[in-house]
């Protein structure tokens, strides 16, 4: 038997969001700022969903999950390669907004993946720096190697931005 528990779907573009709700199919878009995001807690309340599921977008999800984990709705992040695995496995290879929206949607209802609190500001704050840092590290790796390459006023241009990254 299907389980029927509402599960939300969010495909999360930089300028919009796409919705999906299962079982009931129902989906709409709204936009992917401040005032769209308090429009859909708004909608979403209601629905009493018992998931709300959404790719890692390498941080452009971030205030979604922050605006929906304040409201106290059980937001899930999912790793992309599970969905569109799922995807695949289902036989949607048809690759839309709404679509993956309503992916991610069936995907909870499917998984049962767990809900995991928020990281409380503090802790996320020392994740983004770690992360940040991290970016730079390998930055300045690529740009080291990129030294031997070339010459003259490239070369220099590649040594200012190590000497940038340094600081």
């Amino acid at each position: 038997m299907q389980d029927e528990r509402t599960t939300i779907g969010i495909d999360v573009a930089q300028a919009v969001l796409d919705v999906w709700v299962h079982p009931s199919g129902m989906s709409w878009r709204t936009t992917h700022d401040a005032s769209g995001r308090e429009e859909l807690v708004q909608a979403l309340h209601p629905l009493a969903p018992y998931w709300v599921v959404m790719e890692a977008t390498g941080g452009l999800e971030l205030p979604l999950v922050a605006a929906l984990s304040e409201a106290e709705l059980p937001v899930v992040i999912i790793n992309p390669r599970q969905v569109r695995d799922f995807s695949t496995a289902t036989g949607r290879l048809a690759k839309t907004d709404r679509l993956d929206a309503r992916s991610l949607a069936e995907f909870g209802a499917a998984v049962n993946p767990p809900v995991r609190p928020l990281p409380d500001p503090p802790r996320r704050q020392l994740q983004e720096l770690v992360t940040r840092r991290h970016r730079l590290v390998i930055m300045r790796s690529m740009e080291k190697t990129r030294l031997s390459r070339f010459g003259g006023k490239v070369k220099e241009y590649i040594e200012d931005h190590i000497a940038s990254l340094d600081g």
